[in-house]
């Protein structure tokens, strides 16, 4: 997952450079007034974000996979302490009906 994150904040540095250079030549157009930062990040953003879906499609499938295989773990880890639980909880209930029926 963290080189997925990286790859695609690599892919945003490289297009705020991109469209930095774009906007200080004047090829592309500036913002207006002071607005001209946030400007260059949002079309930044709006240029990553469709590179990244289509040249990390083959990393964010292996990335959803792990957190898959992970949230499997998790459940199964869930299910055999729940397990455990109800099978202490049967023999404490066995014993004290035991001990019931001796008295």
């Amino acid at each position: 997952m963290l080189r997925y994150t990286l790859m695609r904040l690599g892919i945003f540095v490289g297009c705020l450079v991109a469209v930095w250079g774009l906007v200080y030549s004047g090829l592309a157009p500036r913002g207006l007034g002071d607005s001209n930062g946030l400007w260059i990040v949002l079309l930044a953003l709006l240029l990553s974000a469709p590179i990244s879906f289509v040249v990390l499609r083959k990393e964010r499938d292996r990335a959803s996979e792990r957190i898959v295989q992970r949230v499997d773990r998790v459940k199964a880890n869930l299910e055999a302490n729940r397990n455990q639980e109800d099978v202490a909880d049967d023999a404490a209930r066995a014993q004290g009906q035991a001990q019931g029926q001796t008295s």
